[in-house]
């Protein structure tokens, strides 16, 4: 978790944002924090590219819809049943089966919820997960890479190994965009791939 001016410093209106934040570089989060409150105003920022302050798209997690460009402040829903979280343009997030202690289930199906409207980097880490054997070099990284301008996905080639590691698995790739609304859903249906640690190109 970090303060906005961390991710979108050169937006000047962010530096006197205090009850909003960052969840990883994609997911921005706002906290009610009033009693019995319904909405609250929520500033999106905007971004620098090459020195300049651009739009910044930004999608609500819960729909799937475009809430906004950046660089404005809004009154936004936050229903009882969830506070408002919204998800930059580029960003990829993996969702994997529901388990409650790391043992239950090994992660066979990856759901990969792809924002489009920007470029995107992702690197999916895994380990044993009972031990330090990530300190002694036992886990694996998948780098995954998003190109707007061709709408390709990237899987890259797995580097490093740990015992009980999955050799392969299968990844759903789900795609949110202004054209195509697609909030968060554990069982949304995407485009599968099978995956066996190399290097595969998957046009969205």
């Amino acid at each position: 978790m970090r303060p906005l001016i961390m991710d979108f410093g050169g937006d000047k209106a962010v530096h006197n944002v205090g009850y909003q934040f960052m969840f990883g570089p994609a997911i921005m989060v706002n906290p009610v924090y009033t009693y019995k409150a319904r909405n609250r105003e929520v500033y999106f920022p905007k971004q620098t590219t090459n020195g300049q302050l651009t739009n910044c798209t930004w999608y609500d997690f819960f729909s799937g819809t475009v809430a906004s460009e950046g660089g404005e402040t809004k009154l936004v829903d936050a229903p009882y049943e969830h506070i408002p979280i919204y998800v930059r343009a580029g960003s990829i997030i993996p969702f994997g089966p529901a388990i409650e202690y790391t043992q239950q289930k090994k992660a066979e199906n990856i759901r990969l919820f792809i924002y489009q409207g920007a470029d995107g980097k992702f690197n999916l880490y895994e380990d044993e997960g009972t031990n330090y054997g990530y300190e002694a070099g036992r886990y694996a990284n998948i780098p995954i890479s998003y190109n707007d301008a061709t709408q390709t996905l990237t899987i890259g080639e797995r580097e490093g190994k740990f015992p009980g590691m999955l050799e392969g698995r299968k990844f759903t790739i789900v795609v949110c965009s202004k054209n195509h609304a697609q909030g968060y859903d554990p069982e949304a249906k995407g485009k599968e791939v099978t995956y066996n640690g190399k290097r595969i190109e998957v046009k969205l």
